[in-house]
């Protein structure tokens, strides 16, 4: 069979002056090749036109056209050779790998007299392998395990060509219509189709709408609303973190202000009832009227309630203050009306795009505008004040604390967006709830305790003081037996540094197809695995989690571990994965 060096050089002694060209592509599907042979076991075909029937190619496609005539055949590699007076130049070979042999042809993609690296048009796997094959053998882990994390989800497709596009190129620091830089035509039409997408898929009104796609993660989302809307040392109030709150609304010890939210303004955590693991809202309401925040936040990390707004609202009209309702984790649920709306209620939402949201990783910031609601304005005049949070918004993002913004993360906002807005992903969402509440009830029916004793949302949160466990050592176990979670502090837990909890989240699961029956399958691979890291801290229960790890590795337990995430793998890897195959 003739390989395409020998193809190569037939046209460089037949036709030395005139233009040949090779291009390859991938079979994805059957039937994409072209040729007037239906005879696959020969991979070389010649035709003197382009009318050509199909056929099933087993690698890539290949075209070659020479002097009028059409040659087309298959090959195991991509190519893209062109041959002009007498010279070629190609990113890669087809037929036998002549680019990693001794026969490697030295390739610069060229114009004229113009070259640039091969480097630059290469694949990841040709230009970095090492770098490659370490992504692939994470996406091997991600396939080949279950990941319970609730802030982590597997995006589409569409979302991962978006981020590698040529949208990553673009600088287009300001806003549509607005930039400090030259050729943002389309740039500017890509971010107002995210803003308008954003609009549908929370079913806002423009008029009453409006928001921010450039930020670049939830935390500095957050921090934008506090640098717009307050001077420094203002007084804010967040759910306290070891009872669920997240580290942007504010977070100190006694001896150490953590978060910089902490170190710029002034907070006051709200907690949860310790009894009940709900948030206590006569508490909150209390507190409130003593402390007299300027911004309340109605957000989470771990807590597995819906919030209720309009309590929240109530409290933030009594004391003035603007609501911010934080909804990174459960914006995909509200999204789809299968959780509480904050939008009724709120001034301003924030969120990220990559939990239940499934995009990548970004953020929105959206800000009530036109005339305030009557429960703000001042009762005694009568003139109509308009919400001014759009500008000093927009201004805090920039130039205020970021530059140019990530068109390509933008790009891929709009594509998760568009999903979003799909039946399909609102069944998804369906079905997230559905697989926490299954994932609780099967655990329930084995003795385990859950933080206020449920779900309403994607997340629950396991309560290990029960069983003499802590949540690094649950952890640890949990992740050699390759199922994937973070370990989080309960109500009550004097110390972040020996978390009480596990938290555990479905979004992720669902995505890949799991429906109840295989959750309560789940459900039982971490019944075992807590068991044995029972088993391992039975021996000296008060031994450091150093000590925990060093012990798992005695034989009794190094096997049953090994047993379990042979079982996990084979079960995780039957179901499907989106987005690429190999990486």
């Amino acid at each position: 069979m003739m390989n395409f060096l020998c193809i190569l050089e037939v046209f460089l002694i037949l036709y030395p002056l005139s233009t040949n060209t090779i291009r390859c592509y991938k079979c994805e599907a059957t039937n994409e090749c072209k040729t007037i042979n239906n005879d696959v076991s020969s991979k070389n075909y010649y035709h003197s036109s382009d009318n050509v029937e199909i056929i099933e190619c087993e690698y890539y496609c290949w075209k070659s056209v020479s002097l009028g005539n059409v040659y087309r055949g298959c090959a195991r590699k991509r190519c893209a050779i062109s041959h002009t007076a007498g010279t070629f130049s190609s990113s890669v070979c087809c037929g036998t790998d002549y680019c990693n042999g001794i026969n490697r042809i030295n390739i610069s993609m060229s114009g004229g007299d113009s070259k640039i690296p091969s480097f630059l048009t290469e694949s990841l796997a040709q230009c970095d392998p090492e770098m490659y094959e370490l992504i692939r053998k994470e996406k091997q882990r991600q396939i080949r395990g279950l990941e319970m994390i609730a802030s982590e989800n597997f995006t589409s497709r569409g979302v991962l060509e978006t981020l590698g596009s040529c949208l990553t190129n673009k600088y287009s620091e300001g806003y549509p219509g607005v930039r400090y830089y030259g050729g943002n035509e389309i740039i500017d039409q890509i971010e107002t189709l995210t803003q308008k997408r954003a609009l549908v898929a929370f079913g806002l009104d423009e008029n009453e709408w409006g928001v921010n796609v450039q930020p670049l993660s939830g935390c500095p989302a957050n921090f934008a609303v506090y640098s717009a809307l307050l001077e420094p040392h203002s007084r804010i109030m967040g759910l306290d973190l070891p009872d669920g709150g997240h580290l942007s609304h504010g977070y100190a010890t006694p001896t150490k202000k953590i978060s910089f939210t902490s170190v710029y303004f002034e907070n006051m955590p709200y907690k949860v009832n310790t009894q009940t693991g709900l948030i206590d809202y006569e508490e909150l309401a209390r507190t409130a009227k003593l402390f007299r925040p300027k911004i309340i936040i109605a957000g989470i990390s771990c807590y597995s309630r819906n919030l209720e707004y309009d309590k929240f609202r109530q409290i933030c009209d009594d004391v003035g203050a603007v609501l911010l309702a934080d909804m990174a984790h459960v914006s995909g649920l509200v999204a789809a009306k299968v959780v509480a709306d904050p939008f009724a209620y709120a001034d301003i939402v924030t969120t990220t795009t990559h939990k239940s949201l499934r995009g990548p990783r970004a953020a929105m910031i959206f800000y009530r505008k036109g005339p305030k609601r009557p429960q703000v304005t001042n009762k005694t005049d009568n003139s109509v004040q308009m919400y001014d949070y759009e500008k000093k918004i927009n201004e805090a993002i920039f130039p205020g604390l970021q530059g140019g913004p990530h068109n390509n993360a933008i790009g891929a906002i709009a594509v998760a967006l568009k999903q979003v807005a799909s039946d399909e992903f609102k069944t998804y969402a369906q079905q997230v709830v559905k697989n926490a509440k299954q994932l609780v009830a099967t655990l329930q029916e084995k003795g385990y305790t859950f933080v206020s004793g449920g779900t309403d949302t994607h997340l629950a949160l396991l309560d290990l003081r029960p069983l003499g466990l802590d949540g690094a050592k649950v952890e640890r176990v949990l992740e050699v037996a390759a199922i994937t979670v973070n370990k989080n502090t309960c109500p009550g837990d004097k110390s972040a540094l020996k978390p009480s909890g596990i938290r555990f989240g479905t979004p992720a699961l669902t995505t890949r197809g799991f429906k109840e029956n295989d959750i309560i399958q789940v459900a039982i691979f971490i019944d075992r695995a807590v068991q044995i890291a029972r088993n391992v801290n039975e021996s000296n229960p008060n031994q450091t989690v150093k000590d925990f790890k060093a012990n798992m590795k005695l034989d009794q337990y190094a096997q049953k571990l090994d047993e379990l995430k042979e079982e996990i793998e084979t079960f995780a890897a039957k179901f499907p994965m989106p987005g690429y195959e190999s990486i």
